[in-house]
């Protein structure tokens, strides 16, 4: 799902990855993460895709919000996992959205 119509200036969260040869438990753990993070103050929306490389951006309000997210205990324990077992590789970039805009027929 596209998140649209967001009240500018927000942040957005990219995290891009690279999956190892272990995935066991990664698709649960995204999920559980997806809805964890949905409760959290400030969260605005998510868009993601997994192939050869996976990028998840998560919306938020404020750069307090986003650390509020990052020091979340649930969030961490799949984080400490992920670079444990699941990622080869991962990039995270923190932006501030000025100016968006889409289109949709």
């Amino acid at each position: 799902m596209i998140v649209a119509n967001l009240h500018i200036p927000y942040y957005a969260v990219i995290f891009s990855t690279v999956l190892s040869e272990n995935t066991d438990g990664y698709i649960a753990a995204a999920k559980r993460m997806e809805v964890l993070a949905k409760q959290q103050k400030g969260f605005l929306g998510i868009e993601s895709a997994r192939a050869e490389i996976g990028i998840t951006i998560s919306y938020w309000k404020t750069l307090a919000d986003i650390s509020a997210w990052k020091n979340n205990v649930d969030h961490t324990e799949v984080r400490k996992l992920g670079r444990e077992k699941w990622y080869k590789k991962y990039q995270l970039r923190i932006c501030k959205v000025e100016r968006a805009y889409g289109f949709e027929s």
